[in-house]
């Protein structure tokens, strides 16, 4: 199944009918759209609450980067996502049901249905808690405005944030060889800084009992609103952000079933790699300095 753009749907509701949906969006703070994909997702008998996995973050670490899955697989276990593709071809985006695949060399298409994918993390989003926040300093501080509206430590969070950055800093990796590892991968990497883009950041809050299955804390994609660009967030600055919050309490985990990832030794501990692979590069004194006298 080919990604489908968002469809708008037009309904003639009976007064009694409107008349609840008012009530309740009053109540539950919900917009009058999500309650009715709440309602059609309920009556189709789609997946709430689920958090689809492809592999694992010890698999990418070590390098498990072969594909498993294809982008079509992908888009029947959610509308919402992030992941890479084959040998780390990329940064990937997943919104409104469109698959996005971001590059080093900046360019941003449309990923092709049989595009290979090794690891993604999907939901079918549907928020359940909105907010607006102001003067977002940098993306440590959009985390710290995030943290009070998450049910505790130990459940998943998908994430969406809508509105204009005044600057974004993301990174996208290149295509490796077999054999390389994440840390090594990501020294390999475009890393673009742009400004006064409007734009969704796609992410998810994974708790820190899991870092074995995916990236603890948060980790986010952006995806600018005219498909000029996109890529994993390193740093940001707004002024004022639309959050969405959709708590997730199941996890559907699909392990590889290749060559590659039933032959790797993932019994390791790929804490501290991961979080140097997955967050910027803390700038040394000795560089401070350089750049001061430069």
């Amino acid at each position: 199944m080919e990604a489908q753009q968002g469809h708008d749907l037009h309904l003639n509701l009976p007064a009694g009918h409107w008349q609840a949906l008012q009530r309740h969006c009053e109540q539950s703070g919900e917009t009058r759209s999500a309650v009715v994909r709440k309602a059609l997702a309920d009556y189709l008998d789609l997946d709430h609450h689920t958090l689809w996995q492809l592999s694992t973050s010890t698999a990418v670490v070590e390098g498990v980067f072969g594909g498993a899955l294809q982008v079509k697989d992908l888009i029947d276990h959610g509308d919402f996502g992030l992941g890479t593709f084959e040998q780390l071809d990329g940064e990937g985006i997943l919104l409104d049901g469109v698959c996005w695949q971001a590059r080093a060399d900046g360019s941003l298409i449309k990923a092709p249905p049989d595009e290979a994918i090794p690891f993604w993390v999907a939901t079918h989003f549907q928020a359940e808690r909105q907010i607006s926040v102001r003067d977002i300093g940098s993306i440590e501080d959009l985390g710290a405005r995030i943290d009070p509206l998450r049910p505790g430590a130990n459940l998943f969070v998908a994430i969406k944030i809508k509105g204009l950055f005044e600057q974004v800093e993301m990174r996208t990796v290149s295509r490796v060889p077999e054999g390389v590892g994440l840390l090594e991968a990501s020294t390999n990497q475009s890393v673009v800084c742009i400004e006064k883009v409007s734009g969704t950041l796609v992410g998810f809050w994974s708790p820190a009992h899991t870092t074995s299955l995916n990236i603890p804390g948060y980790h986010f994609h952006f995806l600018a609103d005219d498909h000029s660009s996109g890529g994993h967030v390193l740093d940001l600055k707004a002024d004022s952000l639309e959050i969405e919050l959709d708590f997730q309490s199941n996890l559907r985990l699909a392990l590889p079933e290749t060559k590659q990832f039933l032959e790797a030794d993932l019994s390791n501990d790929i804490s501290e790699q991961l979080h140097k692979a997955e967050t910027k590069p803390q700038q040394s004194a000795d560089d401070s300095a350089d750049l001061n006298d430069g």
